[in-house]
């Protein structure tokens, strides 16, 4: 037999009593994205059953596109420990938390009249700017009465607080308030470049008061637990900034210690970008590895496609195979007084 000619595809035959977690085991017979989404399965289920820090990248519009209660669901039962997303994501997060809606419309719309209604789009979906001004006020009121302006602050401890805080108001569970109660570091590295940086350059100006969102201490921090974990793997949806930040943590405790694990040991992504473009969103675990993000041996997959298709079939098929995982593995416990110490209980 032909060396490359060992394992036949295997036609994915239907079946109405096949479980989600069923269909993606059985997608790893067939080829394309589908045999990748399998391998992202199989993957994720292998990081929860090693002694892994796992790191969860969060970015487009995905709150608005109604994935928070999937990325609840995967903190809540620990199915990943530290979460880097863009600015944008949490604000949707929080709008959702106190109450607030997302709306589902059309992109075939005249934009002049939703501007006109004060209504933001976000291709299909709709939201409402005056409720996303008083979201800003109130969270910029939050933090010049809650922030020392004397100091600065990680982003991991101020979304500590803003989801202490929360959580006394919340009328649903959200990402950030999650992530408070059950210990999952939130990071967010774009800051500024979201409602919240619109929020506090608001609130500075109506206030005359200052406040110091540290991201310095942000890298500082993320590369201090990646160097102390024993190892660690990632998963992204898409790519942009959390990528890169939770990436470079890598190349920055490589710097900082002598003992740094080399590289992270299991690898996801979901994206819509290709790697021959050029930018980071799209580009391939295999170049990543040039920079010492990603350890040569390292398991990993990208998976082409819109992460609104992927992600409820991978946080199904956890639910339904994963929860063991998830329930006896050795979950990271993070404590920063400043120095990073992670243990495993």
């Amino acid at each position: 037999m032909k060396k490359h000619l060992q394992t036949p595809t295997i036609p994915f035959l239907p079946n109405s009593s096949k479980s989600t977690a069923q269909v993606l085991n059985e997608m790893l017979g067939i080829s394309f994205q589908g045999r990748s989404l399998g391998i992202a399965f199989d993957i994720w289920k292998r990081m929860l059953q090693d002694e892994v820090v796992i790191w969860f990248g969060l970015s487009g519009a995905m709150v608005p596109a109604g994935m928070r209660s999937l990325i609840v669901f995967l903190i809540e039962n620990r199915m990943i420990d530290v979460l880097v997303s863009t600015g944008a994501n949490l604000f949707h997060d929080a709008h959702e938390t106190l109450g607030r809606h997302h709306f589902i419309g059309t992109p075939n719309i005249n934009d002049t009249e939703l501007r006109h209604e004060m209504v933001d789009r976000m291709y299909d979906t709709y939201a409402d700017e005056e409720e996303f001004r008083l979201l800003d006020e109130y969270f910029g009121d939050w933090a010049m009465n809650t922030l020392d302006p004397k100091r600065g602050y990680s982003t991991r401890e101020m979304f500590s607080l803003w989801g202490k805080h929360l959580a006394t108001k919340q009328k649903t569970e959200g990402i950030v308030t999650a992530a408070y109660k059950h210990g999952v570091p939130v990071y967010c590295p774009s800051f500024a470049d979201s409602s919240y940086g619109i929020a506090l350059a608001g609130a500075v100006h109506r206030l005359k008061k200052s406040v110091q969102i540290d991201v310095v201490s942000d890298a500082l921090e993320t590369a201090r637990l990646f160097g102390r974990s024993k190892q660690s793997g990632v998963i992204y949806i898409g790519g942009g900034v959390p990528k890169n930040f939770v990436n470079q943590s890598a190349v920055t405790a490589d710097i900082l210690f002598d003992d740094a694990p080399d590289g992270h040991k299991y690898a996801i992504q979901i994206t819509a970008d290709a790697p021959h473009w050029g930018g980071l969103s799209g580009c391939t675990f295999s170049e990543a590895e040039s920079w010492g993000k990603i350890n040569q041996q390292a398991r990993t997959v990208a998976v082409y496609a819109d992460a609104t298709l992927c992600l409820p079939f991978l946080t199904v098929g956890l639910a339904q195979e994963g929860m063991e995982f998830a329930r006896t593995r050795k979950k990271p416990q993070f404590t920063f007084d400043p120095e990073v110490r992670v243990e495993y209980k």
